[in-house]
């Protein structure tokens, strides 16, 4: 489960500024400087400009005063310390320890097999990289359905263990006995609507959610459920943009889509398919801001052939 990414201070900077560009696009910023140095990796002229910096440590009520002023929340997904450290130099707002670590580091079909221990782990290193960004980390599966003491028993492990700020869950009404119990020892919820990858086997598909009237509606009456027990955001995936318009202006609280449209108070992605890391997955909501499985394997491909022609190390890489 364990994964390190290690690269040279150049790749590191192309990192960063991708995580900035994508902060940027989110919250609309254009107007950015110059940043020759990029070119050689990324092909393209990027411009730089300060991230942001009125908060100093992101928090719930960070997010609430971010979407009163109409600014846009950036989020994505994490599971180490080397790319939690990144991510945040980045600047972007929200981390999140998701289930998909099930997917991208252990290659399994679905987020259901990742234990709670595992997600402690993944949790404890991204958190011990973090100085600006909000940490949530998600609930796994088999850990609040249907148990509220469950589902408590199973966050007091994560607040303690890993220092985390904050929880997800995944579901509407069905789950508002173990939100409340959670909520009640103190500690924030984020909720989740529309695709719900812990339900994959009741959906039978990764299609878009709430096309129909009937689950529409159902999908509103949950949103307005979850706002009132006391969510501090709600992220929707892969529903029309027209229906995430209408909850992300029906509520108070923050909205974070994932093919939620445009108009969702902030966006999420998965940070290995953003980086071009993963290749297989294409879906219309994804954009790609680099390349770096590419990048990775030429790097790596070259390593191999400097140390088979005795290339590396050189007199000046030894003592």
């Amino acid at each position: 489960m364990n994964f390190e990414l290690r690269m040279n201070e150049s790749r590191k900077q192309v990192l960063i500024y991708s995580f900035k560009i994508y902060s940027f696009k989110v919250q609309n910023y254009h107007s950015l400087i110059h940043n020759s140095k990029l070119k050689p990796y990324l092909g393209r002229k990027f411009e730089k400009m300060s991230v942001h910096k009125k908060f100093k440590r992101i928090t719930t009520h960070a997010l609430q005063a971010m979407k009163a002023r109409g600014e846009r929340i950036s989020m994505l997904t994490v599971y180490d310390y080397s790319m939690a450290k990144i991510l945040d130099a980045g600047g972007v707002d929200v981390l999140l320890v998701g289930d998909s670590a099930s997917n991208v580091m252990a290659g399994h079909e679905t987020t259901l097999p990742i234990t709670l221990n595992q997600m402690i782990y993944h949790a404890s290193s991204v958190v011990r990289a973090v100085e600006r960004a909000l940490v949530v980390v998600d609930l796994p599966f088999g850990n609040y359905q249907g148990s509220s003491r469950k589902a408590l028993a199973s966050t007091v492990r994560i607040m303690k263990e890993s220092g985390a700020h904050a929880v997800k869950m995944e579901g509407g009404k069905e789950i508002q006995e173990s939100i409340e119990r959670v909520l009640s020892a103190g500690v924030p919820v984020m909720g989740h609507l529309g695709l719900t990858p812990q339900s994959i086997y009741k959906f039978g598909t990764y299609t878009v959610r709430a096309k129909e009237e009937v689950e529409a509606e159902r999908l509103i009456k949950d949103a307005k459920l979850l706002q009132k027990v006391g969510c501090f955001a709600i992220v929707l995936e892969k529903i029309p943009a027209e229906l995430g318009k209408q909850v992300s202006e029906m509520l108070d609280i923050p909205t974070i889509g994932i093919g939620g449209g445009q108009h969702t108070d902030g966006q999420v992605l998965v940070t290995h398919d953003m980086l071009g890391i993963t290749k297989d997955f294409h879906p219309r909501f994804l954009r790609r801001y680099a390349n770096l499985f590419d990048t990775i394997k030429e790097a790596v491909e070259q390593y191999a052939t400097d140390v088979k022609n005795r290339d590396f190390p050189n007199e000046k890489e030894q003592y």
